[in-house]
């Protein structure tokens, strides 16, 4: 059974249910971001029931859930995964095979737990978090009078574009994700009543596959005061290192980028921040002045200490949380097309872009060179910042669904 915590004092009917595979506290990463906005959201109206997963050997999720947000919280624990190398492609091998793709596999299975949690309550409205866990949409509507999925990306997208810059079996195995991914969508995504996407993109991409509803839900973070800049001989890139996107631009970034920028700027360090730092370590162990930092308390404090922060993404969906935490910092960004999508951010005034190896190094000597289009570009993207992409800019959009009748 799952462990729950909290009362249910309120008048059911009024109340919120977020399912969520990822947990949103501490509010660390992209993912956590996304969903602890929307959870303080609803918190600001009501009590806000919690069905959070908990990993093996991490910490209780619900044990960090702030104490504004009222409500009941369940946990269900995860069976261990080994998670070394052998390990894992002898699961998405047998994943690939029944094509059942990687994560909706890890949290299926806990539909007798799920309705023990919800216990014959009635919610206005239940949230699904990430696409991984839309088979429980049955669950949920029989107590909800509305369901939402909030798509943090739109993965059979995600997972093409990853076969297209893998190599060998794992480009078969994305593409065979990708479709399995892609018949899930068609299937599951019109029987929400509402589908929260990042982006334009990802709206348009969401209505080539299914007629669903969407609503436009920006990915945000909270606004923080503009740190003040003193710049170390360093470029960073920031983010969740196991992440498969964050995997390919190291990659990326380390044998094609990093030796045109070591010629030009030889006492130049490239600073890797970010959780899971051992994913990433056979592509920059042997690499000079590489400094893969790991997790730190304060992104934007740190990245505010770089002269440019580089997004060498080559895949994905949604958007890039990486770039507003740039952008919070007053860094300047150089990123690729794909790493900018769905921003609306203009060249040039935002940010700056990179699509080629040359470019990208030509693009960030150019900024190491100059101080004013430094302080130009990064000013540039803390106002954009400021305007669309704080969590209460990203509420103003809630506001305006109508969701309370």
């Amino acid at each position: 059974m799952p462990k729950r915590s909290g009362d249910s004092g309120a008048a059911e009917a009024a109340r919120v249910l977020v399912l969520s595979p990822e947990a949103p506290f501490p509010s660390v990463g992209g993912g956590a971001l996304r969903t602890a906005s929307l959870v303080h959201y609803f918190a600001r109206r009501g009590p806000v029931d919690l069905i959070l997963f908990q990993q093996p050997g991490e910490a209780d999720p619900a044990s960090a859930i702030p104490e504004t947000v009222e409500g009941e919280k369940f946990v269900l624990r995860l069976s261990y995964h080994a998670r070394h190398g052998a390990a894992r492609i002898w699961r998405n091998t047998g994943r690939a095979l029944r094509g059942i793709p990687p994560l909706m596999d890890r949290f299926r299975g806990f539909d007798r737990e799920i309705a023990g949690a919800l216990g014959g309550r009635r919610y206005r409205l239940g949230v699904i978090e990430h696409f991984w866990c839309a088979p429980y949409l049955p669950l949920l509507r029989d107590c909800c009078q509305e369901v939402w999925v909030d798509l943090h990306n739109v993965e059979s997208v995600l997972h093409g574009r990853a076969a297209q810059v893998a190599a060998g079996l794992a480009r078969l195995g994305f593409r065979r994700f990708a479709r399995a991914y892609e018949e899930m969508e068609r299937e599951l995504l019109p029987r929400f009543d509402r589908v929260l996407v990042t982006s334009a993109e990802d709206a348009c991409a969401v209505r080539k596959l299914a007629a669903a509803k969407t609503t436009i839900f920006p990915n945000t973070i909270p606004l923080h005061p503009a740190p003040v800049r003193v710049e170390e001989d360093v470029i960073a890139f920031s983010g969740n290192l196991a992440y498969q996107p964050n995997m390919e631009a190291v990659r990326y970034f380390a044998g094609e980028v990093w030796p045109l920028l070591r010629a030009k700027w030889p006492a130049l360090v490239w600073r890797i921040i970010g959780k899971n730092p051992s994913a990433i370590q056979r592509f920059v162990w042997d690499a000079e002045y590489i400094q893969v930092v790991g997790p730190v308390e304060d992104a934007i404090g740190e990245l505010a200490r770089a002269r440019v922060v580089v997004v060498p993404v080559q895949a994905g969906s949604g958007t890039r949380v990486k770039i507003l935490e740039a952008w919070a910092a007053g860094a300047p960004v150089v990123s690729t097309s794909v790493g900018a999508e769905g921003l609306g951010a203009r060249m040039g005034e935002h940010l700056l872009i990179a699509d080629s190896p040359e470019q990208f190094s030509e693009t960030v000597s150019a900024l190491l060179t100059s101080q004013g289009l430094r302080r130009q570009i990064g000013a540039g993207g803390r106002k954009l910042y400021e305007e669309r992409f704080t969590w209460e800019a990203g509420w103003r959009v809630l506001d305006e669904t109508a969701w309370v009748r």
